[in-house]
């Protein structure tokens, strides 16, 4: 890979997002709000109910580590539909880049954006909700980097499809996440979901990762076999949604969509 191709498709991103008031709206402003809602409604559970205080801090804790991962998926989906709907795709495939160039630049906006709203959403939960984010220490990177790397794989596995069928397939780019939260146990602990659904729930990284949190926070201490299963799941989606990737771009290049995409 050609570092100064992946320096200049990052700067490319980087210009998008921040000379477009929409582009920087999404990047700070949906964050924010999804703290204000979660944090109010679990301040006022704590004033009306039985609820043990400590709910809040995982609540919080479980809003930032989500937007992390939604975050990193979302960059790389959005950044090849900039190029879609700017009718650039085509002149970025027929000039000398290459697909893993394109996609790593990518990944490392994500990565960007990702850590911009950690560390914006950790300064408003402590002035906010007196929750102090570095408590996590050096767990917060080990559980980041997984969330990371689903975030990646999510929005690989995405923009191959949207690549094979177009825009009737662009939505997922904003709804497979969600289709994902609610058996990755964000808010609430694996063993409340049916029976039947926990075994599922097991087989997504996300999982170790918020029941990994949960258990920091209540114990002090992280259990390193739910980092080190949420990291070996994480490879293995890696490794599949790549090659799901690859395939679909294969085909949308035989069948010409990226010429239709592009024009």
């Amino acid at each position: 890979m050609n570092l100064r191709v992946i320096k200049a498709l990052i700067l490319k991103y980087i210009l998008i997002w921040s000379r477009t008031s929409f582009r920087i709206m999404d990047i700070f402003f949906w964050p924010v709000i999804d703290l204000l809602v979660w944090g109010f409604v679990t301040v006022y559970m704590l004033k009306v109910g039985n609820v043990v205080p400590s709910l809040i801090t995982f609540l919080i804790a479980a809003i930032i580590f989500w937007n992390i991962l939604y975050r990193s998926q979302q960059v790389v989906c959005v950044s090849f539909l900039d190029d879609v709907w700017s009718r650039n795709l085509l002149n970025i495939f027929a000039s000398p880049i290459r697909t893993s160039e394109y996609v790593t630049a990518t990944y490392i906006v994500g990565l960007i954006q990702s850590v911009i709203v950690m560390c914006l959403l950790g300064v408003l939960a402590y002035f906010l909700y007196s929750f102090n984010f570095l408590i996590l220490g050096i767990g917060a990177a080990l559980l980041f980097v997984n969330l990371l790397l689903m975030g990646w794989a999510l929005g690989l596995f995405t923009t191959g499809f949207i690549l094979r069928w177009g825009p009737p397939a662009e939505g997922l780019a904003w709804a497979l996440p969600f289709l994902v939260q609610p058996i990755s146990a964000v808010f609430y602990p694996v063993s409340v979901l049916p029976a039947w659904l926990q075994p599922v729930a097991w087989c997504v990284p996300s999982t170790y990762v918020f029941e990994g949190l949960r258990q920091y926070l209540a114990q002090g201490h992280l259990d390193i076999t739910y980092v080190q299963m949420a990291f070996l799941l994480n490879v293995a989606y890696m490794v599949v949604c790549g090659l799901v990737f690859h395939f679909f771009f294969e085909e949308a290049r035989k069948l010409g969509y990226l010429a239709k995409f592009g024009s």
